[in-house]
């Protein structure tokens, strides 16, 4: 495993901007790197990505020089090992409501002492076993891959104290759609109440000396910046549809 830049970014205390990505296309993993972005978020949770499409993606990330994370379609842990041993070097995982939920998150991202991932050095994360030892292959692992957990309902809202001592976690991600639609607004994510929530949570994991993270309009991302976020990302139609508005205006 390479050296995860885009993780080592963030623990220098400078923003991540992504772009998150719902089909199948290395192509567009190649151009999102051309243009300057620091990683992509292959998106298995929502979209139509399967396991084989991962890795193709995450190829091509790694040849545009962009760090690869994946949100697994679950918290399950075997969810998580799938696309980590075709070379993810981080997950960001859903519905994590609880300090339970997160420690299980990272044990089923690291190897022993850190974790209970299953070993296998001969998949693509461990270059098939060729030229590492699978002991060099487990300490780059713990060292490099990047956790975020998503806390996205309410639960995890007011479970937030006792998930942040977990140990192992690199992002607080705090999900605008789901957390809405928990509190009663499900697309409406710019309701006062909702933002005002986001807020004083990316607030809390500050206080905490945590790395928060988020997403959202233009505009919200650019605040959460300010409050600290360090790990944030846009999507692709939303980059698109701001591209076309621009061409048609100059039009």
């Amino acid at each position: 495993m390479k050296p995860n830049l885009m993780k080592a970014k963030i623990q220098a205390g400078q923003p991540a901007i992504g772009v998150s990505v719902m089909f199948p296309s290395p192509q567009i993993v190649e151009m999102i790197g051309a243009l300057g972005f620091d990683w992509v978020l292959i998106d298995c949770e929502h979209g139509t990505i399967d396991v084989e499409s991962v890795e193709l993606l995450v190829m091509a990330a790694e040849v545009s020089g962009i760090t690869p994370i994946v949100r697994p379609p679950s918290r399950d842990a075997t969810d998580i090992l799938r696309v980590l041993d075709r070379g993810a070097m981080g997950v960001q995982v859903p519905h994590v409501n609880t300090a339970e939920d997160a420690r299980a998150v990272v044990e089923a991202v690291k190897y022993h002492p850190l974790g209970k991932r299953g070993l296998a050095a001969s998949t693509r994360a461990g270059r098939y076993g060729i030229g590492l030892t699978a002991a060099e292959y487990v300490a780059q692992v713990n060292r490099e891959t990047l956790v975020c957990v998503q806390l996205e309902e309410g639960e995890a809202l007011r479970n937030i104290n006792e998930i942040l001592k977990v140990e192992g976690i690199d992002v607080f991600f705090v999900g605008p759609s789901d957390l809405a639609q928990s509190m009663g607004f499900p697309g409406r994510s710019d309701t006062p109440i909702v933002q005002q929530m986001i807020r004083a949570t990316l607030d809390a994991i500050v206080a905490a000396g945590k790395v928060p993270g988020s997403t959202g309009p233009d505009a919200d991302i650019a605040d959460y910046l300010k409050r600290g976020c360090r790990y944030v990302y846009t999507h692709v139609p939303r980059l698109l549809a701001a591209g076309a508005a621009a061409f048609r205006a100059a039009l």
